[in-house]
């Protein structure tokens, strides 16, 4: 690493080798030189004057990029594709004049952001599902544990830790649907010329329009692609970089509402994320465990929800056929919400497979709150032995506005239970009142929803990704 020189904390702490591959230079080139080789194959098919023996010569060459000629090329031309068309040609001298035949820089351009942003795309699908299928293990394994469940943050009926982890999940699982979604609509801008009404290649093919139409299909075939856009500017509608990223934020809020959560929980050390055994956690207090991870995925997606506001503006702006405001914003904003995104579910999948559960704490917890959840089967309990329901319910309410004075005036435990015992009131023995306090009378259906979900929903969705279920990540920070 230059260490006199502006380094993308991106790159060098959060995304993956893979992630940064896809989005690299060498990729990019590599990519443009297969689309060259594409449009000269099927104009070569198509009738036009190539040969074969020029196309192999495109493909014999087609990865060893002479990157020192282009450069200079471009310093004095300005142009980065006619330098990378110049520098391919000094490559093939035989096939130098039909390189790039009827295109413009779009063709290599856009094409070549499509690719790479659904590759991109499949990997972000593949780490969700790995995030999912963490969470999945997780919730079965506390599927059954009673833990206090919260609204306001203000405590609430019990639920249970396996599942508030399915509310994570079912976020997630949302996630991969409008992902998948958004794969499946990617089609190649394909070979539409300088205003995307094809005049070049029409041309070339002497006004044969099912030529022309046959150009796009047979390129998109080559590349992968089972579609071109039908109508085009000169540039694909960037109408399509909002899409992409707009399901990138969705995915980012989704992992900041896991990450505030997990840290909710570690303050309330209930549940921690991983903590190494070297791992400091403050340079100045020797005995913090900071959710640190938990901290980065917030502050990452954060930054993903707000970069999706740069292709919308693009979008937005674009003149008529095309302008060239859109290159410079692009080149920055979509590469680094892949990027951004892809640490963050690095991040999530090392966090969701190390969470530490402490059950000591969650039933202290559970049962310092238990008793005011419980009022309800009391006082039927009550009605049971011969009590007013009426009267019952205003003697429970006094009692409980006692008892919680108690906690939050004098410190002390709730003590609830021992003023029902002790009032005329109720005619219940400390055993029958005792036998409230179980926790699991009071989650509902919540575990059986655990194991519903995970049979009907998830499961079948892991079963049928198996083959991409287990990857390995790494945390650099």
């Amino acid at each position: 690493m230059n260490n006199s020189v502006y380094n993308s904390p991106l790159s060098q702490r959060y995304a993956s080798k893979e992630m940064q591959y896809i989005f690299s230079a060498d990729k990019k080139f590599k990519t443009w030189r297969e689309l060259w080789i594409a449009l000269a194959e099927a104009e070569h098919e198509l009738g036009l004057n190539i040969t074969e023996e020029q196309i192999q010569e495109l493909k014999d060459n087609k990865d060893d990029i002479n990157y020192d000629v282009a450069r200079k090329r471009e310093a004095e031309v300005r142009h980065d594709v006619m330098a990378h068309v110049y520098a391919y040609g000094v490559q093939c001298p035989k096939a130098k004049g039909i390189i790039h035949l009827g295109a413009t820089s779009c063709y290599v351009g856009d094409n070549t952001d499509i690719i790479v942003m659904t590759e991109a795309l499949k990997l972000v699908r593949v780490k969700l599902l790995n995030v999912i299928n963490e969470l999945a293990k997780f919730a079965k394994e506390y599927a059954d544990m009673p833990t206090l469940a919260f609204t306001h943050f203000q405590p609430a009926q019990p639920t249970t830790v396996g599942k508030r982890a399915t509310l994570w999940m079912n976020e997630f699982l949302m996630d991969l649907e409008d992902i998948e979604y958004v794969i499946d609509s990617m089609k190649l801008l394909g070979s539409k010329g300088t205003t995307g009404t094809q005049a070049s290649f029409l041309e070339l093919f002497d006004g044969d329009f099912d030529k022309v139409k046959e150009l796009d299909k047979r390129i998109a075939s080559k590349m992968g692609f089972s579609k071109c856009h039908y109508v085009s500017g000169q540039t694909y509608s960037r109408k399509v970089d909002l899409r992409v990223l707009n399901v990138l934020s969705g995915i980012a809020a989704t992992t900041h509402k896991f990450s505030n959560d997990v840290r909710l929980l570690q303050h309330l050390k209930e549940i921690e994320e991983p903590f190494e055994k070297k791992q400091i956690g403050s340079s100045a207090m020797a005995y913090k465990r900071n959710p640190m991870r938990s901290e980065r995925i917030a502050s990452l997606s954060n930054y993903v929800m707000i970069n999706a506001l740069n292709p919308a503006i693009v979008a937005a702006t674009q003149w008529f056929e095309r302008t060239l405001d859109d290159s410079a914003n692009k080149r920055i904003s979509v590469p680094e919400s892949f990027l951004a995104i892809d640490g963050i579910l690095d991040l999530c999948i090392n966090v969701a497979s190390g969470l530490v559960v402490y059950p000591k704490v969650i039933e202290k917890r559970i049962a310092a709150e238990l008793p005011f959840m419980a009022t309800e089967n009391i006082m039927m309990d009550a009605v049971k032995e011969g009590g007013d329901r009426q009267q019952l319910h205003e003697e429970i309410r006094q009692l409980s506005m006692e008892a919680g004075r108690n906690v939050k005036e004098r410190g002390m435990d709730n003590n609830l239970l021992d003023l029902i015992g002790e009032s005329d009131a109720f005619n219940l023995s400390k055993e029958q009142l005792e036998q409230s306090m179980d926790p699991s009378k009071y989650i509902g259906c919540a575990n059986m929803q655990v194991e519903e979900y995970l049979e009907s929903i998830i499961n079948p969705i892991l079963t049928e990704n198996k083959d991409v279920i287990g990857v390995e990540v790494s945390i650099n920070v």
